[in-house]
């Protein structure tokens, strides 16, 4: 069985190659999305290609194989249920929920995910409105629908469908604002110039930078 390192190297590299839309991933990619030296990510790296996990090429990158990718999607669901299982039945809010889901993802087993995948009633989404994953490896939700926020014109109105960004110090300052998934706003100001966006959330103007913004994906309503 894959090394919790290698699991996490493994659904980095997923998660970092569905992020740029590309199937391979560099070496500096992951060292940041890590935050280890790239000559730590290089030797693992050959360590993930020696046991079949994933094709590496230097100064390429990597990319993972078909072994490679479902143990990268069934970490991924495993981190992604438990979230929702966090919130659902435990009350925690959704700012608590993703570095609790780090430290079980490795421990708990498969039959216990499924089982609490059931629980649940087959959830698409996690309480962030990131897809989770089927238990035959299928990502689903409806990503054709979702744009970010700072593309939206002035006089539009959205739902919430998605949280990119899951930084305690963001979801908090989100939660403050009125903002929360499934949550429908009308957008009063974008300013490419300026670099920020308005949106009203329950009669309140909530200003945003479009970094920041960029990080709600919507749907028109």
């Amino acid at each position: 069985m894959p090394t919790l390192t290698v699991e996490n190297y493994l659904k980095t590299t997923l998660l970092t190659g569905q992020k740029t839309g590309s199937d391979w991933v560099t070496t500096g990619q992951l060292a940041t999305a890590l935050s280890v030296a790239p000559g730590t990510v290089t030797a693992m790296l050959k360590t993930l290609a020696e046991s079949g996990h994933a094709d590496y090429r230097p100064y390429e990158g990597v990319r993972l194989t078909k072994v490679g990718r479902e143990v990268a999607v069934r970490i991924l669901r495993r981190h992604r249920l438990i979230e929702l299982f966090l919130v659902k039945t435990l009350g925690l809010d959704w700012d608590q929920v993703h570095e609790e889901a780090e430290n079980m993802e490795h421990a708990v087993s498969d039959n216990l995910v499924d089982r609490m995948d059931e629980f649940l009633g087959r959830p698409i989404a996690d309480p962030h409105g990131d897809p989770i994953p089927s238990a035959n490896g299928a990502m689903r939700g409806h990503p054709e629908r979702a744009i970010p926020l700072d593309s939206v014109s002035p006089g539009q109105c959205v739902r919430i469908i998605r949280v990119t960004d899951q930084e305690g110090e963001f979801l908090r300052f989100l939660s403050d604002s009125g903002i929360s998934l499934h949550k429908e706003c009308r957008v009063v100001y974008n300013s490419r110039e300026a670099g920020i966006v308005t949106a009203e959330v329950d009669g309140r103007n909530v200003t945003l930078g479009h970094p920041a913004a960029r990080q709600l994906l919507v749907e028109l309503i």
